[in-house]
């Protein structure tokens, strides 16, 4: 995926993305001791990144493609953007969503127009059912985090934020399925100035940060975390990426990952979601690292129930 594929698609899903906005705040950067710039797309449509990719998979589709429908499974961002997207291009969506997805993102696919299947909340359960509706229907798989598209469709989050920023030493990305810091790691490397970038990954699902270990992509076992956005796995497509271009991924507990997203929600007074905090968390766990640099922190998405609170 060449500098090319990245500009050309960013300008093939602007009209139907938000240019989301960058934030700052004085008492983050002297908790931090570094400079530290929030690009925040739980601004975004759908209320996540995933808006980006989902659109951009969809366009690149065929008219035959298109009159058979799109499928995916999700625990719930990329259930909503894919819905909302497909609904921008009238493309049938129909969602595989393990039942223990909050429901506050159920409630939002079915508002964008998403046909919901239901399924154990393992990632074996997800793709049989996936795989089952692509044979029964002829509707295109797209994956939400392995999937070409989809993750040069992320990278334009860190395109704008590099835009806006062009001399950030590095950026930080939360990591579940891959995508987002696969897509952020290729435009870090082709639009930044040696900018690095960093994973945050929560302790109790820290495949990714094992894999990097191993050289392969690993699984877990049991994926027991608060940030249920990020209980998937990475792919084939986006781990030779972060492989390639991804200097470290930190692991954080539960409880650093909710003091995270307190703080956030009462000191900067935006709405994030667990999987957003991981990020956050991971910068201050390793704050000492970045002492005077300027840092990109990527806020995944703000879609959270505010019944089911951890705070």
């Amino acid at each position: 995926m060449t500098k090319d594929n990245l500009s050309t698609c960013h300008n093939r899903i602007k009209p139907f993305i938000h240019n989301t906005p960058v934030l700052s705040s004085r008492l983050v950067n002297n908790l931090v001791g570094a400079d530290v710039y929030f690009k925040c797309e739980n601004f975004q449509k759908a209320g996540a990144y995933k808006m980006r990719g989902a659109t951009n998979a969809i366009m690149q589709l065929t008219d035959d493609q298109k009159s058979k429908g799109v499928v995916t499974h999700s625990s719930g961002n990329f259930a909503q953007a894919l819905s909302l997207a497909a609904k921008s291009q009238n493309v049938k969506a129909t969602i595989v969503m393990p039942s223990n997805s909050p429901s506050v993102k159920k409630n939002a696919v079915a508002e964008y127009g998403g046909h919901i299947i239901e399924c154990e909340p393992t990632i074996k359960a997800r793709q049989a059912a996936a795989d089952h509706i692509v044979n029964e229907t002829g509707a295109t798989f797209i994956h939400p985090s392995n999937d070409p598209e989809v993750i040069l469709g992320q990278g334009t989050a860190c395109m704008e934020l590099l835009k806006e920023h062009p001399d950030l030493d590095a950026i930080f990305c939360p990591v579940g399925g891959g995508g987002l810091i696969a897509g952020s790691a290729l435009a870090a490397f082709y639009f930044g100035n040696y900018c690095e970038v960093l994973g945050g990954e929560p302790l109790e699902a820290d495949d990714a940060y094992r894999s990097l270990i191993s050289g392969k992509i690993e699984t877990n076992t049991t994926t027991n975390t608060i940030a249920d956005g990020l209980r998937t796995q990475l792919g084939h497509h986006n781990f030779p990426i972060i492989q390639k271009h991804v200097k470290q991924i930190i692991r954080v507990s539960e409880n650093e990952i909710i003091e995270a997203m307190r703080f956030i929600w009462e000191r900067m007074k935006i709405i994030i979601e667990p999987s957003s905090a991981v990020t956050f968390a991971a910068v201050l766990k390793e704050k000492e690292q970045f002492k005077d640099k300027k840092i990109g922190v990527i806020i995944s998405g703000g879609n959270v129930d505010v019944n089911n609170l951890p705070f």
